[in-house]
């Protein structure tokens, strides 16, 4: 049985690859009994949404991608 730790690591990371059928069963199991990380799984995609935004974002402290004065 995954602990929270576990179970939102393996959220995470099929976020960017495939989970084995073990790794699904395994946090379907969880995210069951678990409300705290059924909770974290709905809200992973906004949290990835925010992250992008904010790394893409221009960097005050780097001229190369500060936008051009007028």
């Amino acid at each position: 049985m995954l602990n929270c730790r576990q179970a939102t690591q393996l959220m995470s990371e099929s976020q960017d690859r495939p989970l084995t059928a073990g790794e699904k069963l395994a946090l379907k199991l969880h995210t069951l009994m678990c409300k705290g990380c059924r909770n974290f799984e709905q809200q992973l995609p906004v949290i990835r949404r925010i992250a992008r935004r904010y790394a893409d974002r221009p960097d005050n402290d780097n001229p190369q991608q500060q936008e051009p004065e007028q």
